[in-house]
């Protein structure tokens, strides 16, 4: 999609969802044309003039001071999450044209070796490794069998946004797979500001996009969200129902890893489940390795 496009619709996503009473306008009577803030009170609260935030959500953001971003995140009340995703687009916009787009880092294509043992090392946590586009690129035992079913893809490596809006088997696998489905746009879409020239990156959203109504849906509605604590429930075909806590844990030396790691609230009947997906796991590499002995 064009940058202007984008920023535009972003903005204007924005200054729709948000009413003149949660801005602390006054609400003058007669109807309005427009859903949530119109133009010239997002000015106002952001103390530029309505041309120029005009300018502005046309998706011009050329040369826009961070002085002037901040203003206009605190007018539209954006979390963390929007405010980083306004600045990486005010960032792509002063790149244009410039050398500075082609010497980002790249992304790390694989797992280290010390990254494969420390996973390894992790008893008793479900953990694995992902890239910002949701490929799964390492995984301790624990980690594989949880996300057994998307394990079922032979493609490698796995990801995470395929398996949600590709594979019917995901509706039952995320205990609500709604919200699933929406944390995972969320994050490419963060993702898609951060890295808009990821050639990877954009080939998975044009992928999703023609094969997932479901994801061109959720896409539109430009939302995003950095993905770092939280409880996911997943009804696993094996143990049933697992409610789990997990962490991000960026890797600093590894540009554009995370580690996920997931445990159970001791002593509930989802730890009890937990360990038997420890015992079915252990179980599950005994036979593969007797298995490879007996070729």
């Amino acid at each position: 999609m064009d940058h202007h496009t984008e920023v535009r619709e972003f903005l204007m996503s924005r200054r729709a969802r948000l009413s003149p009473e949660r801005a602390g306008l006054p609400a003058y009577g007669g109807h309005r044309r427009v859903p949530g803030l119109r133009r010239e009170e997002v000015a106002l609260l952001a103390g530029v003039s309505v041309d120029y935030y005009t300018r502005l959500e046309r998706g011009n953001l050329r040369g826009v001071s961070d002085s002037v971003l901040e203003a206009l995140a605190q007018a539209l009340q954006f979390d963390e999450a929007e405010r980083g995703h306004l600045f990486d687009l005010a960032r792509t916009a002063n790149e244009r044209g410039t050398s500075s787009v082609s010497s980002r880092p790249r992304a790390a294509a694989s797992v280290r070796p010390v990254i494969q043992r420390i996973l390894d090392s992790m008893v008793g946590t479900a953990a694995f490794v992902r890239n910002d586009r949701l490929d799964v690129l390492g995984a301790n035992l624990l980690g594989e069998a949880l996300y057994a079913p998307m394990y079922r893809d032979p493609a490698r490596p796995v990801n995470h946004a395929r398996f949600c809006f590709l594979d019917p088997a995901a509706h039952e696998f995320w205990g609500d797979w709604d919200k699933a489905a929406w944390d995972t746009v969320a994050i490419l879409r963060t993702e898609a500001g951060r890295a808009p020239h990821d050639r990877q990156l954009t080939a998975l959203i044009g992928e999703l996009s023609t094969r997932s109504e479901d994801f061109r849906r959720l896409w539109a509605s430009h939302d995003v969200k950095y993905h770092r604590t939280g409880v996911k429930v997943f009804n696993h075909p094996v143990v049933g129902r697992l409610e789990l806590a997990f962490e991000a844990l960026g890797l600093s030396a590894d540009t554009g890893l995370t580690i996920l790691a997931y445990n159970p609230e001791p002593n509930t009947p989802s730890a009890d489940a937990f360990a038997l997906l420890a015992s079915w796991a252990a179980t599950q590499w005994d036979a593969a390795a007797a298995g490879q002995l007996g070729e």
